[in-house]
């Protein structure tokens, strides 16, 4: 079984890698994604094992602060039935779920983010989803050889 690897979005006014610092066991479940090609991505693609860059979102700067892995796969998100919860849906059921969250552990913070800008102006990340103008979806795929690259600007972190 191959390791796929992903890009994970997060607002990190509303939930960030220190956050997943500060969890019991440093994991938590990632739940409240309410996009259908993001919901597929989880249901049917990201599997126990695979590894995610985790990047901040509508922050300054915007950029990959650190690393994690899925310790469980998809399985039915219950803020999705719960009525109090932003992310509640009327049209999901425990018989019928529309929605789905893994479950990911926190594996390093990196020293400092790299800045998308950075990784826009990175050799071989040209194609990168999260590179590409008008990508918004939260969670994304990252081809090998983009993780390869992302792995090796980590390493000249300090």
């Amino acid at each position: 079984m191959s390791e796929n690897n992903w890009l994970f979005k997060a607002d990190p006014k509303d939930y960030s890698i220190d956050d997943l610092a500060n969890e019991q066991h440093q994991t938590t479940s990632w739940d409240g994604i309410r996009n259908y090609m993001a919901r597929n991505l989880l249901r049917d693609e990201i599997k126990k094992g695979d590894k995610i860059l985790l990047y901040h979102s509508n922050a300054n700067p915007k950029g990959l602060v650190g690393l994690g892995q899925v310790v469980r796969s998809a399985y039915p998100d219950d803020t999705a039935l719960d009525q109090s919860s932003v992310y509640y849906d009327p049209k999901s059921s425990r018989d019928n779920p529309i929605w789905y969250m893994v479950d990911v552990k926190l594996v390093k913070i990196f020293p400092e983010v790299i800045e998308l800008r950075e990784l826009k102006e990175t050799k071989g990340l040209e194609k990168m989803m999260l590179t590409q103008r008008g990508s918004r979806l939260s969670i994304q795929p990252v081809r090998k050889s983009e993780w390869k690259i992302i792995m090796q600007l980590v390493s000249k972190l300090k």
